[in-house]
């Protein structure tokens, strides 16, 4: 089946407001190496989708650094591969009125370029915030065996376990796997199925779609393009049954970290034979273990050096942890510096953080410590 991605950069920026400030969602980096735009475009690279298209809105750079050409997903190609689409909604109005696009539905008003023009049989659309390995392959055959006007990806989820903290897109769905109604709230009890914001439509539907958007006025793409429409035409779910996290807040990307530090997080979202998550490669040294150096149970990038101990912690590249120093349950991005005797506890640093001899910072599972980029302690 040919198919063609749409993956959206910035929906959810606000979410994560500590780690969006200077990037976008897509480029939040996660699991000791990877950013997570990562996850969606291995998603789409496994299930042999070549042609993408990421849409923009905002604080972008990194995002557009992290890509390149594509060629570390192998999208570096003359025909299909990776495209950068700018954020401005300028597709139906006049120059003098473009805007940046204020909702899922505007985004992809703003794309319609790509989706005339990509000359695929199907559209994959996907979030970000999604952190799974995803067979989109399987999806798309359910979709087509269906008939559905649109199949959305959905995981069933417990409300007692999971614990939510913010409202989600939830799917009540009938024997047959139909859905027949679509809500957004907070999950309290009971089983749910959670929408993950990855969606399969044939490319003609959705080009109908966007036109009958344009010419009524609408303005979201759940309230109008899907609940508008529950009631006259087949939307289905397609049950995941992997490992799966939503990002969507800051606590959120601590407890999906530190789950990933359990063997089975991490063979559930990197052990699928064949469904490789891709990210770009950078030519490192390796992680050097001074002398009384201790480790355990943690993810440590190349170019780390450790003189101190690291428990249960996510360290990126170019992590220093100084002697006498202990780092336990916390996440430190690229380049952050852990000078002598500090003690962490439930701490997140940013890029290029710097924490001063001495120092002892705790935050919580709840409410982790938070110290921003380039910000020194």
């Amino acid at each position: 089946m040919n198919a063609a991605g749409l993956v959206f950069s910035n929906i959810h920026d606000r979410t994560v407001p500590e780690l969006t400030r200077i990037r976008t969602m897509a480029s939040i980096p996660f699991g000791c190496r990877y950013r997570l735009i990562d996850f969606a475009l291995s998603n789409l690279v496994n299930s042999d989708v070549t042609n993408v298209g990421v849409i923009t809105h905002y604080n972008y750079q990194s995002l557009m650094d992290h890509i390149g050409g594509g060629k570390d997903w192998d999208l570096a190609r003359r025909s299909g591969g990776i495209k950068i689409l700018p954020p401005y909604v300028a597709a139906y109005e006049n120059a003098a009125a473009a805007r940046l696009y204020a909702s899922r539905l505007e985004a992809l008003l703003g794309a319609q370029n790509f989706i005339n023009r990509c000359n695929a049989d199907y559209i994959i659309l996907s979030d970000c915030d999604a952190v799974l390995n995803i067979d989109l392959n399987d999806v798309m055959r359910a979709h087509v065996q269906t008939g559905a006007y649109l199949t959305l990806v959905t995981k069933r989820m417990s409300a007692a376990d999971h614990k939510f903290t913010r409202e989600r897109d939830i799917a009540t769905l009938d024997e047959n796997g139909r859905i027949t109604e679509m809500a957004r709230y907070l999950p309290r009890e009971g089983e749910v199925d959670v929408s993950t914001n990855i969606m399969v439509i044939r490319r003609t539907d959705l080009q109908a779609a966007l036109s009958e958007a344009l010419a009524r006025g609408y303005g979201s793409f759940h309230r109008d393009i899907i609940g508008r429409n529950l009631g006259r035409k087949l939307f289905c779910a397609y049950r995941y049954n992997g490992w799966y996290s939503q990002i969507d807040s800051l606590e959120t990307y601590f407890s999906a970290s530190m789950e990933l530090l359990t063997p089975e997080a991490r063979q559930g979202l990197f052990g699928g034979e064949g469904r490789e998550i891709y990210t770009k490669i950078r030519n490192s040294a390796p992680t050097k273990y001074a002398e009384g150096a201790a480790v355990r149970n943690s993810l440590i990038a190349d170019g780390c050096v450790i003189e101190g101990t690291v428990d249960n912690s996510v360290l990126f590249r170019g992590v220093r942890v100084g002697r006498g120093t202990v780092v336990r349950n916390s996440i430190l991005l690229q380049d952050t510096l852990v000078e002598t005797d500090v003690d962490l506890h439930c701490v997140i640093t940013d890029k290029n953080a710097v924490i001063r001899d001495g120092r002892v910072l705790s935050g919580h599972e709840t409410m982790p410590f938070f110290i921003g980029k380039g910000i020194t302690v």
